[in-house]
């Protein structure tokens, strides 16, 4: 099998970032939290951004339109400001 490394510091593969982001991690920050890729060099921060897809976080659409989408803010709360904007 090929594995393709994302992250070369921690020797983190593609495959690993895919894992866990089906187990529910959205962002480069919960994958870091995850499996440490992208606390060090940050060099692979893009790469796993890639990866994850602006579909892999439900408020993605929200900060491109420049609406809030601090945690505190629930979705329904969100599409509500969308829906008045």
């Amino acid at each position: 099998m090929n594995r393709v490394y994302v992250c070369n510091c921690f020797g983190v593969t593609e495959a690993q970032v895919k894992k866990h982001a089906a187990e529910g991690a959205g962002t480069p920050r919960q994958i870091a939290s995850a499996c440490k890729a992208g606390t060090d060099c940050g060099s692979c921060v893009r790469r796993i951004q890639a990866l994850l897809g602006r579909d892999a976080c439900p408020r993605r659409g929200l900060a491109d339109q420049g609406m809030p989408v601090l945690a505190e803010v629930e979705l329904s709360e969100a599409e509500e400001l969308e829906e008045a904007a």
